[in-house]
């Protein structure tokens, strides 16, 4: 294998969550939802490609059933600093231990869209000053 080609998210609301990915994660477009026959929408993250399909959400679980973010899958987006520290504060509250976390060679961040996916932003580079909160690790949460 060389790379992640694509990469599918179920979602249940396609027409809200479309907006989140475009608009708030700041993703490139590859494909609009009106070019499919059908609920898709397509978006280009570096080399890979990530495409809402409005499906459901099979994977079992609830976002009122998070505790903490760290054995779930998610996807995670890698940022800049700036654009890292603006979304977590866009996003932060929406369950206990989002984060921040000390991942060693970057900081991570959980937060969920608008249809209860599972995400992570992380950023590989350090902040410019004193941090405002302490960074969590795994140890954090039992």
């Amino acid at each position: 294998m060389r790379a992640v080609d694509h990469i599918n998210v179920d979602v249940a609301d396609l027409k809200a969550t479309y907006p989140f990915y475009r608009d708030v994660l700041e993703l490139s477009v590859r494909r609009p939802p009106e070019e499919f026959h059908g609920e898709h929408a397509m978006f280009e993250v570096g080399d890979t490609v990530v495409t809402l399909v409005e499906t459901g959400r099979p994977d079992g679980w609830e976002p009122s059933d998070l505790e903490h973010p760290l054995d779930k899958a998610h996807l995670a987006f890698e940022t800049a600093r700036s654009r890292y520290d603006a979304l977590v504060d866009e996003l932060d509250d929406q369950f206990p231990n989002q984060g921040p976390y000390d991942w060693d060679a970057f900081e991570g961040f959980y937060f969920l869209d608008p249809d209860g996916n599972l995400l992570e932003v992380i950023t590989v580079e350090p902040p410019d000053g004193k941090r405002d909160r302490p960074l969590l690790t795994h140890d954090d949460v039992t």
